[in-house]
C-alpha cells in the first residue's frame, strides 16, 4: 500500500531530499539543488563532454530531462577545470541551467585500465588524447568537481569488471572507502552548498558491499550511489545486489545507480527503492538506429521498415516518434545521415524519461506493481516488433 511519507526534509549543504510517497519498497520524492528541483525517480542522460551527444540542449529539457551528468576525467582532460571555472563553470560554459551532476572518474579507472595505475595515492592515466601522463587523486577529483561547479558530486572510487576474484573485489572496495573520507575532507573544506555522493562498492558480494554501506554511512555523505554493477554480472545478481544495497542504505536520502540501464533494469530497480539512474543506452542506441517505445525496442536499420509508412508510435508525445515514418528513419540510417541518430536519440530520451515519469505517478497512486508488469507487458505486445 502507498504511504505518505512526514514533510520531513533533511538538508545537506545545499541538497535537500525530501519523500513523498511510497509503494512497497518503490519511492517517490523531490531533489532541491540550487539549480532546480529534481523528481525522483529520475534519469540522467550522460552528457559526458558537457554534451549530450548528438542532441541539442533544448531537445535534452523538453524530452523530460531535469538532472544531466557529465564527466570528471574527460573535462579534467579537455577543456581543463581551470578553463571551464574562468568561464563562468559548467552551467554558464554549457549554458544548462539545470541542475548538473559530476561522476568522479572513477568508472574510467575500469574503462581505461590499459591507461592507468592504481595506487593508495590516487590513479595516475596516460591520457587517451595526447599521452600526457595526468594524475587523479581523490583530492584532485573533488576540486575538479569544485570548479565545474557541479551541484552533486561524486566520491573518487574504484570499480572493479565482474566477475572478479574476491580478494581484488574487496581491495578496491576498500580502497574505495579510504578514496570516500579524503574526497569528504578535501570537499567539507572548499565546497560549502554543494552535495557529495557516496559509493557503495563490493561487486557481487552481499558482505562486501554490508560492510561498504556501514563505512560510508559512518563517514556521512548528502546521498549514495551503488556502484560497480552492469559490468558482468547477470541481471538477477545486479537486482540482488541493488535491493540489498538499498535497503541498507539511509530512508532520507537519495539512493543512485550508476551507469544503469536498460528499460527492464530501471523498472525492476526502481521496485527495489533507487531514486536515480544514469545510463548511455538512449543516445548510444539511438546512434545505431534503435528505437525504445512502449512496444520494446525497433531496430530501425532492418530492412522490414524501408516501406513501412507509420511512425515509431502514433501516441507518443515525441513529435520525432509520432511525426517521421519508420521509412524516413530507415532511410536516414541507410544514407549515413546523422539526422537519423539524432532523431532516434531524443525518441529515446523522451521514452526513458516518460518510463520514470510514469513510475512516479503510479508510486504515488499506489499502483506500482501494476505499472510495471503493465510496462513489461507492453514491451511483447505486438508481433511486428523485433527483439534489440
Amino acid at each position: 500500500m502507498r504511504s505518505l511519507h512526514r514533510q520531513v526534509r533533511t538538508t545537506f549543504m545545499s541538497l535537500s531530499f525530501r519523500l513523498t510517497a511510497s509503494d512497497g519498497t518503490a519511492r517517490a520524492g523531490e531533489m532541491t539543488t540550487a539549480h532546480g528541483v529534481v523528481r525522483t525517480p529520475a534519469f540522467l542522460p550522460v552528457g559526458t563532454q558537457a554534451s549530450v551527444k548528438g542532441v541539442h540542449h533544448d531537445d535534452v529539457r523538453a524530452a523530460g530531462t531535469e538532472l544531466l551528468l557529465a564527466n570528471t576525467y574527460h573535462l579534467m582532460l579537455r577543456p581543463g577545470a581551470e578553463r571551464v571555472a574562468a568561464l563562468g563553470g559548467l552551467h554558464a560554459f554549457m549554458r544548462w541551467p539545470h541542475p548538473i551532476l559530476t561522476d568522479s572518474g572513477g568508472f574510467q579507472v575500469m574503462s581505461l585500465a590499459a591507461l592507468r595505475k592504481v595506487t593508495e595515492q590516487g590513479v595516475t592515466f596516460r591520457s587517451h588524447l595526447d599521452g600526457a601522463v595526468v594524475e587523479l587523486t581523490p583530492e584532485r577529483a573533488t576540486e575538479v568537481q569544485i570548479l565545474l561547479g557541479s551541484d552533486i558530486a561524486m566520491q573518487l572510487d574504484e570499480c572493479v569488471r565482474l566477475p572478479a576474484e574476491g580478494g581484488e573485489i574487496e581491495r578496491a572496495m576498500q580502497l574505495s572507502l579510504r578514496w570516500a573520507a579524503r574526497c569528504k575532507r578535501a570537499f567539507e573544506r572548499a565546497a560549502p552548498g554543494r552535495a557529495l555522493f557516496g559509493i557503495v562498492q563490493g561487486g557481487d558480494d552481499a558482505g562486501l558491499r554490508e560492510q561498504s554501506v556501514r563505512a560510508l554511512t559512518a563517514i556521512g555523505f548528502d546521498g549514495y550511489a551503488i556502484g560497480g554493477l552492469a559490468v558482468g554480472e547477470t541481471q538477477d545478481v545486479m537486482l540482488d545486489v541493488v535491493a540489498r544495497s538499498a535497503a541498507a542504505l539511509p530512508a532520507d536520502q537519495p539512493r543512485y545507480l550508476m551507469g544503469v540501464g536498460t528499460p527492464s533494469d530501471i523498472v525492476q530497480a526502481v521496485g527495489r527503492g533507487i531514486d536515480v539512474f544514469d545510463c548511455v543506452l538512449p543516445t548510444r542506441n539511438g546512434r545505431h538506429g534503435l528505437a525504445f517505445t512502449r512496444f520494446g525496442p525497433i531496430n530501425i536499420k532492418n530492412a522490414r521498415h524501408a516501406d513501412d509508412p507509420r511512425p515509431l508510435d502514433a501516441e507518443s508525445r515525441c513529435a520525432a516518434a509520432r511525426e517521421f515514418s519508420r521509412a524516413y528513419l530507415h532511410h536516414l540510417f541507410r544514407s549515413g545521415e546523422a539526422l537519423g541518430g539524432t532523431l532516434l536519440s531524443i525518441v529515446n530520451l523522451t521514452y526513458y524519461q516518460d518510463l520514470v515519469a510514469g513510475a512516479r505517478a503510479a508510486i504515488t497512486a499506489g499502483r506500482f506493481a501494476d505499472y510495471a508488469a503493465e510496462t513489461m507487458k507492453g514491451w511483447h505486445a505486438k508481433a511486428d516488433i523485433e527483439d534489440a
